[in-house]
């Protein structure tokens, strides 16, 4: 009887991760260990050795692994975290590096906008270490991941779009909770191209609506991942492209979704009236789209009325997007896509709006509302919300500083930056920096010493 394979502990190293999905991609194509070390001259014992992280691999023999499993390049980017790791560990054993003990480079908030440390995986859940692979790998080791021929689709299958959605999702769940930067765009890398070149294969009449809603969505999470980069260009084009997709494939939500980033883009670029435009464009037959997609652009809208100076307006549109989110008749009726605007998001993306508004000469009333939410937004977000929570509790202590409340800044301040370290986000970094502005009349009490140090390394 044959013996069940030993389950393979990916905790102990970046290198045994490695192994354990060298193991995963072989089963997906359901290739042994000998016939997989026929196609790159091994014999099956060291292709299952390598697996177990009891022999070296080689960055040249996981480019061979990934051309002869078909994995898109997924065995080559993971590599780099191998590397990486043992640059950093200065080591170079054939057992691979152990991970950092705790106190080293541990979950604690290094100060830098980016560093998602290594440690941070010994306390995920085996489902979402599976969704790191999946993010990382690029999708090829998902479950839903069926594919058994080693050749390259001649025409759309169900399981290349299911590949895209699964890409969308993962890369959509790391985004929020890490920011764009760094895994998320290494795990980018080659999405979008196998997405594109799905559009140019022969599809069934049948799967045609499917294959644009799924390119369309994994563009614009891209989109909004490149812009949190400040990669204004690829953001752009990415948006664009979601915008045309979910227009081929009919689908109102998407576009809604799509024109709601190019609003914010602009708005941020510091083009509030093109912002708005691409706002209400998104809101054209806004009878087809349902009130937390209505919600979410007019909260564009107020964004973009209040960057132009128009505080009134603005705050008719807070008014009209509490309104109709009030409509909302729960989760179960928005798209996946709007899964996030709950109402920590609601509350956070008005606050914004509030704030803008409370920076204009004269509007001082609006500062208890924009406070008032922000404070709400950044309770009520959650870990897998993490930039959202950084970005309204960094928002809400340069309200705090701007408006004569240092000491309370400070509380809020410091949370927000244990937030901001645990990201790779450019956005998140730019906000930081508008705090450091505004604490900087304060520079000379001693209370803040520890706060501006703490910006500096952030911002360093």
């Amino acid at each position: 009887m044959a013996q069940r394979p030993v389950p393979l502990d990916e905790n102990h190293s970046v290198r045994a991760w490695w192994g354990k999905e060298l193991r995963n991609w072989r089963r997906v194509r359901r290739l042994s260990s000998r016939a997989l070390g026929e196609l790159v001259q091994l014999s099956g014992t060291l292709i299952e050795r390598i697996e177990k992280n009891q022999r070296r691999c080689t960055a040249q023999l996981a480019a061979k692994f990934d051309v002869a499993l078909d994995a898109g390049g997924a065995l080559v980017r993971l590599w780099r975290y191998v590397e990486r790791e043992e640059q950093r560990e200065g080591s170079h054993a054939d057992n691979g590096a152990a991970l950092p003990l705790e106190g080293g480079m541990d979950d604690r908030p290094s100060g830098k906008v980016g560093e998602i440390p290594v440690s941070y995986l010994k306390r995920m859940s085996a489902v979402e270490r599976r969704k790191l692979m999946v993010l990382l790998g690029g999708l090829g080791v998902a479950a839903t991941a069926v594919t058994s021929d080693l050749a390259r689709p001649r025409a759309v299958r169900v399981e290349d779009i299911q590949q895209v959605r699964a890409a969308s999702i993962a890369l959509s769940q790391w985004d929020a909770r890490f920011g764009g930067d760094g895994l998320v765009q290494s795990a980018a890398e080659g999405e979008m191209t196998r997405a594109r070149a799905l559009l140019q294969l022969d599809c069934p009449t049948s799967l045609k609506q499917d294959l644009f809603t799924d390119v369309s969505r994994l563009a614009i999470v891209l989109g909004a991942a490149a812009f949190d980069r400040l990669q204004h260009d690829e953001a752009t084009t990415l948006l664009e492209l979601g915008r045309q997709c979910a227009e081929e494939a009919d689908n109102w939500s998407l576009r809604a979704s799509a024109l709601n980033w190019r609003a914010r883009q602009e708005i941020w670029r510091g083009h509030p009236e093109e912002g708005l435009t691409f706002a209400e464009v998104g809101l054209v037959r806004s009878d087809r789209l349902t009130p937390r997609e209505q919600a979410m652009l007019h909260n564009a809208r107020a964004r973009a009325l209040a960057k132009m100076k128009r505080a009134d307006e603005a705050r008719a549109a807070i008014g009209l997007s509490d309104d109709i989110v009030t409509r909302a008749k729960g989760a179960g009726e928005e798209a996946p896509w709007m899964v996030f605007y709950d109402h920590a998001q609601h509350l956070g993306d008005t606050g914004h709006a509030a704030f803008d508004i409370a920076m204009l000469p004269g509007s001082r009333g609006a500062v208890e509302l924009a406070r008032n939410r922000l404070e709400a937004a950044v309770e009520g977000h959650t870990s897998e919300f993490t930039r959202s929570r950084a970005l309204s509790g960094t928002k809400l202590a340069t309200l705090l500083m701007s408006t004569g409340e240092p000491d309370r800044a400070v509380a809020v301040a410091t949370r927000a930056l244990d937030d901001v370290g645990r990201l790779r986000s450019r956005r998140a970094a730019t906000d930081v920096a508008s705090l450091a502005r505004a604490a900087a009349p304060f520079s000379r009490r001693p209370e803040l010493a520890e706060l501006r140090a703490r910006i500096g390394t952030v911002l360093a």
